[in-house]
């Protein structure tokens, strides 16, 4: 049977779960859905189970809030208590954001 988000934490995400948070993870910001898509497109064929948990509590935040996290102006623990499977994944979020925005023409760096 394909692991689901009942599932342990360090089982990967099945393949339905895995649309359904996608689908979850819509976004009215587009800064917020450039984020997320890259975090997927670099790490939806190893997703676990954890890491969509924290995905999921993400995606209870309101937009902006969301933004401010991603963007490391406000810290997680502010924002939602302290959560070591939170903090790992807005990690990686930023850092594969930080260098797709860095290298993208529509985000010129100065």
């Amino acid at each position: 049977m394909a692991p689901t988000l009942d599932a342990d934490p360090d089982a990967l995400i099945d393949a339905r779960a895995l649309s359904k948070l996608k689908w979850r993870c819509r976004r009215g910001l587009l800064e917020n859905d450039l984020f997320i898509a890259r975090f997927f497109e670099r790490h939806e064929s190893r997703l676990t189970v954890g890491q969509a948990r924290a995905m999921e509590s993400l995606m209870d935040l309101p937009d902006n809030d969301l933004l401010d996290l991603l963007l490391a102006r406000k810290d997680v623990e502010s924002e939602m208590g302290p959560n070591e499977a939170l903090r790992a994944l807005l990690a990686l979020m930023r850092t594969d954001g930080a260098q797709r925005l860095s290298s993208s023409p529509a985000f010129p760096t100065f």
